[in-house]
């Protein structure tokens, strides 16, 4: 079964811990619904941008979490 998730970042790249843990998802629209509703927290929790990642390729990023980028 393949593997959707996430990399959460600082603008620079860093990677930081997120605020809202995310699950293990099975579709890449599942991910895509879960950063939906939870972008804001993460925000607010010190991300600023995520990667999608399918396995260990990379599908795209960086996406900014805010709302003027």
């Amino acid at each position: 079964m393949t593997a959707w998730t996430w990399r959460f970042e600082k603008a620079d790249g860093t990677e930081v811990q997120p605020a809202v843990l995310p699950e293990e998802f099975t579709t890449q629209g599942d991910a895509e619904s879960w950063i939906g509703e939870h972008w804001k927290s993460l925000q607010e929790g010190g991300a600023d941008q995520v990667r999608l990642f399918e396995e260990s390729t990379e599908i795209y990023g960086p996406m900014s979490l805010h709302a003027d980028a």
